[in-house]
């Protein structure tokens, strides 16, 4: 989440609020998208009914479910607002188990290749083949201790008895 500006004060009587808005704040915003605000330590979502521009950092908003000034100097006033922070395609430090099939392994004394990686809600599985025979190992992060992209090998740690030699 990212904070994107500040609830300042109430706009007129049916739960409208002046909005000061931080320059982290999209230009491309649309009023179908939710702003959130933190509760209680969460993140509340909040939809506007209505949505105005006001200068390069001000905006007027009425949300659905605040119709009152009560209920928006309760719930708004003050708050910080947050939007979520869309996905990059691929963050530096992200990545798809599938990228790793070609990979060089490690385990131990042991080398290998990671030839298949088996995507299974239940279970996912690399399939390695060391000295020409195939294993199954579970995907978890747990076993992986390394992974060098630039030199493509993997290393894990796996418990005695997986690797049946």
């Amino acid at each position: 989440m990212i904070a994107v500006g500040r609830i300042g004060r109430l706009f007129g009587t049916d739960g409208g609020v002046m909005i000061t808005l931080y320059g982290s704040f999209p230009d491309d915003f649309r009023k179908e998208e939710p702003l959130f605000v933190e509760i209680d330590k969460l993140a509340v979502p909040l939809f506007c009914s209505e949505w105005e521009r006001r200068g390069q950092s001000g905006a007027v908003a009425r949300f659905d479910d605040i119709d009152t000034e009560r209920r928006a100097e309760e719930f708004l006033v003050g708050r910080e607002i947050f939007i979520e922070e869309e996905d990059s395609e691929c963050a530096d430090d992200e990545f798809y188990m599938e990228d790793l099939v070609g990979f060089s392994v490690v385990v131990g004394e042991l080398r290998g290749e990671l030839t298949d990686y088996i995507d299974s809600e239940a279970n996912p599985l690399f399939e390695i083949r060391i000295d020409g025979r195939e294993h199954l190992v579970p995907a978890q992060e747990e076993f992986i201790t390394h992974i060098d992209f630039e030199g493509e090998v993997i290393k894990f740690v796996l418990p005695d008895g997986l690797l049946e030699l």
